[in-house]
């Protein structure tokens, strides 16, 4: 009965080291406590076939244990690396789509550039003051179309340097993720 109160309070100092040691040595920590349990296995009783048996027994639920934890730490580092990829293709993905939408933007620019300074010149013959007043709206309608072209060229721009610098930070990520599992 001593023993198994002596035993009992050991236990309680073993965990709290246990759970002060750090991460790396947890492996270690778990060896160190499986052997402690079969040690207590063994030490128990008689050495006959029964507790041969039992600390085999012992010792195959450890195994499968540590083989089950391995697994399952295995899974979430294959999962965190996957949602890294998934983040990075979608990136990549919305930075084609700004790159497709700024040439598009870029074309209709160049288009209204041109309308405009064909208004501007003017046609020989139209002395209307009609022709004027649409002209000079039509210019101004142009301008501004300009102007508000101008403006989301600057924020395509601003997107796009975001997008880098997201992509930076994306692959930053991944290297010290790399870095870790290793």
């Amino acid at each position: 009965m001593s023993s198994q109160l002596s035993r009992n309070k050991d236990q309680p100092h073993i965990r709290k080291s246990l759970a002060d040691s750090s991460p790396t040595s947890s492996a270690a920590a778990t060896k160190s406590l499986r052997h402690e349990r079969l040690s207590r296995l063994s030490s128990s009783g008689p050495s006959d076939a029964s507790n041969n048996t039992a600390t085999n027994h012992a010792e195959s639920y450890f195994l499968r244990r540590e083989n089950r934890l391995s697994a399952r730490k295995k899974a979430e580092e294959e999962t965190a690396n996957n949602d890294y990829k998934k983040m990075y293709e979608k990136a990549l993905a919305t930075n084609q789509r700004l790159k497709s939408r700024l040439e598009t933007s870029k074309q209709e620019l160049v288009m209204i550039q041109d309308q405009l300074q064909r208004a501007q010149r003017g046609r020989p013959g139209d002395c209307g003051s009609n022709m004027l007043e649409t002209e000079k709206k039509a210019s101004w309608s142009l301008k501004k179309k300009i102007t508000d072209m101008e403006e989301q060229l600057k924020v395509k721009a601003e997107l796009k340097m975001e997008n880098q610098r997201l992509k930076d930070e994306n692959g930053a990520l991944i290297r010290v993720i790399t870095k870790l599992s290793k």
